[in-house]
């Protein structure tokens, strides 16, 4: 990865101004957090060629391996810490257009923050929310891209659910063309989220979504359910409807999709 293409690339006010590379580190998260702690400018990027310690939701792991696309945003937007997983949506799909756009890819939308191409897992963002005095301090939205790895460099069980752009087009890409794009994207979803235009936002991750209308079981917490996945309200949450027909609202938790019963 060349940062300075990136930035030549680039035609954003906010978004990658300034971009912090690194050949390796535990976490690009951690490294936004801890430079947003210092008092770094919203919009800062930090981008790694590795993560040794890189993680998804639930502080499960996530494999980094070289070629990938591995960065973190500094965002300072003002909103309560509750509205954070808003951000993620936002991103997921600003990443879906994004490999649309380029590489006319059928990219797809997993809540709730998986992006999938043919059902397989190519991206994942991780946002996290630092608060002072019970307000948002800054935001940091976390996004490692399978972009031009080979599958067999990930750990086996993740092999058949997992994909990368690399394995659909069969040949590499451009890795500093598509982040420039893909900052550039976010800025632009970013801006409609800080004018209050969410609820375009959503309308679009629905018709990003793989599985709204689909038979779901939801692992969330300690218990396990099934039904179907109807809407994503306005806080980003997953609206469950049961076999009783009550409806579930999921904040958190794991969605497969099952066969209709």
């Amino acid at each position: 990865m060349q940062p300075n293409k990136v930035k030549a690339r680039l035609q954003t006010t906010l978004i990658g101004r300034t971009i912090h590379f690194f050949r390796q580190v535990t976490s690009t998260n951690d490294v936004a957090k801890e430079l947003a702690s210092k008092g770094a400018r919203e919009g800062a990027v930090i981008v790694a060629e590795t993560q040794t310690s890189g993680r998804g939701r639930l502080g499960r792991e996530w494999a980094s391996p070289e070629g990938g696309i591995w960065l973190s945003i500094i965002l300072r937007p003002k909103l309560s810490p509750k509205d954070a997983p808003k951000l993620t949506l936002t991103t997921s799909v600003a990443v879906a257009k994004t490999i649309k756009k380029l590489y006319r890819l059928k990219a797809e939308i997993k809540w709730p923050n998986d992006v999938q191409i043919h059902g397989k897992k190519v991206c994942g963002i991780l946002t996290e929310a630092v608060t002072k005095d019970k307000t948002t301090d800054s935001v940091v939205v976390g996004i490692g891209l399978n972009a031009n790895i080979e599958l067999t460099s990930l750990p086996k069980p993740l092999r058949d659910s997992t994909t990368s752009l690399k394995e659909e087009l069969k040949g590499e890409i451009e890795r500093e063309q598509f982040l420039s794009a893909l900052l550039e994207e976010i800025e632009h979803y970013y801006n409609a989220f800080a004018q209050e235009k969410f609820d375009s936002i959503l309308r679009e991750w629905r018709s990003l979504c793989s599985h709204l209308g689909s038979y779901v079981k939801v692992e969330s917490f300690d218990e396990t359910f099934e039904g179907l996945a109807v809407d994503v309200d306005e806080s980003g949450a997953l609206l469950v409807q049961l076999e009783d027909g009550t409806t579930r609202t999921v904040l958190s938790g794991d969605v497969t999709i099952q066969p209709i019963k």
